[in-house]
């Protein structure tokens, strides 16, 4: 009963019940070998390679088919001559997993290091995750699987992560991205990425369908730097309160102190005295210097300054304009004339404007001064 068994056709199928199975070598585990006429059932998002006499003799796609001859031209050629096709196919069938392996984690083992236009040479760690397929069995059996019963997602996982992992790298030593703007540019970065695998891939017989980005990180101190920067940008103009929250946490992290207030006291003077000092210097900061024109050359010169430091000429009280009388020079706060005794201010007869010294044109209505 168990030879007349042996002998009988099969139905030759495989139902994958994992998630991480790439390929399966058929077990033909009650009979001596595969029968001619036996049925082969193929599902979808599968594919059969089958392999005699060491050769890749077909490659089945998603059906039922009978082996026979009419299927398997390779075989005809290499076995007609000597069995007719009368004996069983001495030969393996793998099964091929063809649909997408999704969610295969990324990381950086080491920081990828990169020159920014902002902080300079800086190094970035980052994850992500990717996704493949098979889609050249052939190939991907002479390159990867070989003859091994299973093979698993996990057997080439750190090996087409380093692809992905150089790629990447070198991908963000090019573009030069600057850090900031690199959240922006994750997406992009992921189909570039993708793209510039894809020939490696198939050399493998495989597809990378998407990458993902989900994180680029600076580094620890990058990011202080940074938070700080957002504080002070937020606080704006109240630099004041800011000190005086400061002061306050330092009485309260004093209160704390084995001695009390009395011991945090050096504590807290220095809080405060810190907390006053960046609110000065900040305030200073943002108080914009008052300037004046120079009477010569017109150039804005911060008010208090003697002469200009561009031309030279004495600037405020020092300086002098012409008697409109006898053409004296006078000091330009002068009143009236010290050589004719003529007043120095006088009215435009056109627009009534204020004018002082001797001029031509009045500066407000452009009239003629006689």
């Amino acid at each position: 009963m168990g030879f007349l068994r042996k002998n009988l056709l099969s139905v030759i199928e495989w139902k994958d019940d994992s998630k991480n199975t790439l390929v399966y070598r058929y077990v033909v585990a009650d009979r001596y070998e595969i029968m001619k006429g036996s049925k082969l059932v193929v599902n979808e998002s599968q594919a059969a390679i089958f392999v005699c006499e060491g050769q890749i003799a077909d490659i089945f796609t998603a059906g039922t088919y009978t082996l026979e001859a009419k299927n398997l031209p390779i075989i005809t050629k290499i076995l007609s001559w000597k069995y007719g096709f009368d004996s069983p196919y001495k030969g393996d069938i793998y099964f091929v997993n063809l649909r997408q392996y999704t969610n295969i984690k990324w990381g950086t083992t080491n920081p990828i290091m990169m020159r920014d236009s902002d902080f300079g040479l800086i190094r970035l760690r980052g994850f992500g995750n990717f996704a493949f397929r098979v889609i050249l069995p052939a190939v991907f059996m002479r390159e990867l699987f070989g003859t091994v019963k299973l093979f698993k997602t996990e057997d080439i996982e750190n090996y087409i992560k380093n692809i992905v992992l150089s790629t990447l790298t070198d991908l963000l030593g090019e573009c030069k991205i600057p850090a900031l703007d690199l959240a922006s540019q994750y997406l992009e970065l992921g189909d570039t990425t993708r793209d510039l695998i894809k020939p490696k891939f198939a050399e493998l017989g495989l597809e990378c369908t998407n990458v993902f980005i989900q994180n680029l990180s600076l580094p620890p101190e990058v990011e202080k730097a940074l938070d700080e920067r957002t504080t002070l940008g937020v606080l704006g103009d109240k630099m004041g309160q800011y000190a005086q929250y400061q002061a306050a946490n330092a009485m309260r992290d004093a209160a704390k102190q084995p001695g009390g207030m009395a011991g945090g006291g050096i504590g807290m003077g220095a809080g405060m005295a810190m907390g006053g000092m960046m609110a000065k210097s900040f305030a200073d900061a943002g108080t914009q210097a008052e300037t004046e024109k120079c009477p010569k050359c017109g150039v804005a010169v911060e008010k208090g300054l003697k002469f200009c430091p561009e031309c030279g000429t004495a600037m405020g009280g020092s300086s002098k304009i012409a008697c409109p009388e006898c053409g004296a020079q006078v000091k330009a706060s002068a009143k009236f004339c010290p050589d004719c005794g003529s007043p120095m201010c006088y009215n435009c007869t056109k627009c009534g404007a204020v004018l002082k010294g001797k001029q031509k044109f009045c500066p407000e209505c452009g009239a003629k001064i006689n």
